[in-house]
Formats: structure tokens, C-alpha cells, sequence
């Protein structure tokens, strides 16, 4: 039985919350009629995340002093990805990149977009700067939090 309060039928948020934690989404929305629901949550806060490293490096090929230094500035300097969904590096696959490694960004500008329940969502640069490395291939899936672009 629906529980309705001032026309809004609370079971139908509580169902949608309930898959916002089931799914580990951040937001949902259901169009019923004229009805349109969004049921949202706050997400965590972003903790920069070094790149992941091999178990087991030999010594010689991988000091540790040199290491820390690189994963220190990746995590800095990274733009984390907002959401989760499917990234890519241009508008279309015919079309060219929105970013380079080397190439010079302003604060705003398009980097790449994130594709997330069959919506386009273009992620723009935090800041200025120079494009470093670009740390995700293009249509590859993504996590909420991850580094996705470095720019110094």
C-alpha cells in the first residue's frame, strides 16, 4: 500500500532510495505521467587516489624515492571524475579529442565527457594549466573519484 502525503507517494521515494543504495548511484529520476521524482544523495568527498601500483616491483627497476614524488604529483594535480559512466575523449568517434597531452587548457574548457545513463556530461577543467597525461583511454568505464587528467 502507498503511503501518500500531500500527493507525493512516499513509498515510491523510498523504493527509488532503496536502489540509490542497492546500485551505489548518487541520483535517480522517474517520470510517471505529469509525476517526476529525483531522489539524489550527497556523494562522499573526493580523497585524491595515487595511481594504483604493481604488487611487487624489484628494487632496481622501481626506487622508491622516485616513485613517490610522480604519484604525489598525479594525485595533486588530477581531476577526479564526478560520476560514474563511460568516458570519452571526444564528442564523436570521428570527431577530434577535446584535449593533448601538451596542450594548454583554460579554466572551463571541455576535457572530456563522461556518458552516464545515456546522458552526455561534458567535464570541464577546474583550471588552467598544461595537460600532463591524460590517465584513462577513451570509452573506458570510470569510477566516481578517479584521476582522469593531470594538468600542471
Amino acid at each position: 500500500m502507498s503511503i501518500k502525503k500531500n500527493g507525493v507517494d512516499q513509498q515510491l521515494i523510498r523504493d527509488l532510495a532503496g536502489i540509490l543504495n542497492d546500485t551505489n548511484l548518487t541520483e535517480i529520476e522517474v517520470e510517471l505521467g505529469d509525476l517526476k521524482v529525483r531522489v539524489s544523495r550527497q556523494a562522499p568527498a573526493v580523497h585524491a587516489v595515487a595511481a594504483p601500483q604493481p604488487a611487487y616491483a624489484p628494487p632496481a627497476a622501481q626506487p622508491a624515492a622516485a616513485a613517490a614524488p610522480a604519484a604525489a604529483d598525479v594525485s595533486k594535480n588530477a581531476v577526479a571524475s564526478p560520476m560514474v559512466g563511460t568516458a570519452y575523449l571526444a564528442p564523436s568517434p570521428d570527431a577530434k579529442a577535446f584535449i593533448e597531452v601538451g596542450q594548454q587548457v583554460k579554466e572551463g574548457q571541455t576535457l572530456l565527457i563522461i556518458e552516464a545513463m545515456k546522458t552526455m556530461n561534458q567535464i570541464p577543467s577546474p583550471r588552467a594549466g598544461t595537460v600532463t597525461a591524460i590517465l584513462f583511454e577513451d570509452a573506458q568505464p570510470v569510477e566516481y573519484g578517479m584521476p582522469l587528467v593531470v594538468i600542471e
